[in-house]
């Protein structure tokens, strides 16, 4: 399954989550710290989406209230719901 994502509060825009089943096979971020978002992508690929949102939900990044790895918990949540 491929989902796209509207990022809210972050500098990337756009996330696009492609599972097999529960795990991550690919993660890529529209906009962002290139080397962070690059950097996530390549840690979280082969994990089992359930645990990523465990370790991610809740990160705040300069006091937005959010963050790109919590923009990707949240990407992932909606992404499992439909499943």
């Amino acid at each position: 399954m491929i989902y796209t994502y509207k990022t809210k509060g972050t500098c990337s825009r756009q996330i696009t989550v492609e599972l097999d089943g529960e795990i991550i096979k690919r993660v890529e971020f529209l906009g962002g710290c290139a080397g962070n978002t690059k950097g996530i992508s390549q840690i979280v690929k082969g994990m089992n989406a359930r645990e990523v949102i465990k370790v991610f939900k809740g990160i705040d990044c300069h006091s937005r209230g959010t963050s790109c790895p919590d923009q990707l918990a949240k990407a992932l949540e909606e992404a499992l719901s439909l499943s």
